[in-house]
Order: C-alpha cells, then sequence, then structure tokens
C-alpha cells in the first residue's frame, strides 16, 4: 500500500489495525529502514512473495490469512526470510506455533515501538552474520557447519535451518561441551535478557534437533541448559 525508499533495505510490515501500522512504520522509517505496509494476510502473502523484503514483521491475527499461515507458506516455498511475530500477550500458543513455523522473533502487544526496531535489526545482524562469519567450519560429530557460507550439514546431507536456528547451533558449536544456561542463548543469539522469555530458546532448540534429525548433537541438561557434544 505504501512504500517507503529503502535504506537499511525493505521491511513488510502486515498489521490490520492502522494505528499500529503507522507507528511501526514510522520507527522503523527513522532507523533507516523502507517500510511496506498491507493490513490483510493474502495482501501481505503476495507483498512478501513480490517484494522480496529484507524482513517481514506480521501480526498473528489477520484478516484473510493469519499471520502464521504466511509464514508456513513462505518456509514451504524455501522462503527464509526472517519473520517476525506481533502477538497478544495471552496468545502463547500462536507465539509457539509461529516459532514451530520457521519464525526468528516475536514482540508482544503493547510494545515499545524502539525495542521492536531492535529486534529487528538484531535479526538482520545475525542474517549477515557477526565477527563469527569469518571462522572456519566446526565439526561434531556427523554436523559441520560453515559460519562464512552459513550452511549446516548432517551426516553429509544438508540442513536449511532459519537464521535465527543457524545461529543457536553456530552458538552452541562455538563451544562443544559448554553447557549454555537459557539466560545466556537468550543474550548470545537473541541479544536481549531473559525477562523475554526463555521459551524461546526450548522451541528453537526442538526445532533444530527435528532438523538434524538422528544426528542432533545438542543434548538437554536438566535443570541447567544446553550443549553439543564435545
Amino acid at each position: 500500500m505504501t512504500v517507503e525508499p529503502p535504506h537499511r533495505g525493505l521491511v513488510l510490515v502486515v498489521e490490520d489495525e492502522r494505528a499500529i501500522a503507522d507507528l511501526v512504520r514510522l520507527y522503523l522509517t527513522r532507523d533507516g529502514f523502507g517500510v511496506h505496509l498491507e493490513r490483510d494476510g493474502e495482501a501481505g502473502l503476495s507483498a512478501a512473495r513480490r517484494l522480496r523484503p529484507v524482513a517481514c514483521v506480521l501480526d498473528i491475527a489477520l484478516p484473510g490469512l493469519p499471520g502464521t499461515e504466511i509464514c508456513r507458506r513462505l518456509r514451504e516455498a524455501g522462503d527464509w526470510t526472517p519473520v517476525l511475530f506481533l502477538t497478544a500477550r495471552d496468545d502463547e500458543v500462536d507465539r509457539i506455533v509461529g516459532l514451530e513455523l520457521g519464525a526468528d522473533d516475536y514482540v508482544t502487544k503493547p510494545f515499545s515501538p524502539r525495542e521492536l526496531v531492535a529486534r529487528v535489526r538484531a535479526v538482520l545482524r545475525r542474517t549477515a552474520g557477526g565477527p563469527e562469519g569469518a571462522d572456519r567450519p566446526r565439526v561434531v560429530g556427523p554436523v559441520t557447519l560453515d559460519p562464512a557460507r552459513r550452511t549446516v550439514t548432517a551426516a553429509g546431507a544438508p540442513v536449511q535451518l532459519t537464521s535465527t536456528e543457524f545461529d543457536l547451533l553456530a552458538h552452541l558449536m562455538a563451544r562443544p561441551g559448554r553447557v549454555f544456561t537459557r539466560e545466556e542463548l537468550l543474550a548470545g543469539v537473541w541479544g536481549y535478557a531473559a525477562h523475554a522469555g526463555t521459551r524461546t530458546v526450548d522451541v528453537h532448540v526442538a526445532q533444530v534437533r527435528a532438523k538434524l534429525g538422528p544426528a542432533s548433537v545438542i543434548r538437554t541438561h536438566r535443570g541447567v541448559g544446553y550443549a553439543v557434544d564435545a
């Protein structure tokens, strides 16, 4: 509907509440992003496919198609554009479903628009790679992770991970045998504090394990956190 010239890149925002959509656009634009707004799910999915944004900010409760369905269809088509959900505070089930479908993060309403912008930037930093991006490939058991190419193989077979799933696995594989608490993983991978909720970590770990299959090297240390086998 409305397109601003992209500087940091174009962000697709699909939100049917006009006041929220305009606020999100304002703050993203101030931070140098281009913004394209849509207010229903069908139009949002079409825009995501047509415009190839650097990130998508999707309300879960949308007319036409819910945000979770947009995410599902994008992932099924092999589109791994970072997705951040906007959810109502009591929609924990929807948030978990969204993460399981391959979303990268979520923000609960009411939210700080500055926090939303910070989350978008954090997701994009992870996608672009940080200081670890030039590291040599890491091998733990049957799993090989190449930070420079952002690729993962398990027992020789390629594994498709979202940007957040990749960075979670990379963080764990950087120090094999080291047990990370959920709070440490939130801070190190997502870039924010534990008050955001550690369930996010559990869901993403479960997704990475499922994609690695029998080759999974992630182990749970009950009452502490997660590690990969040394």
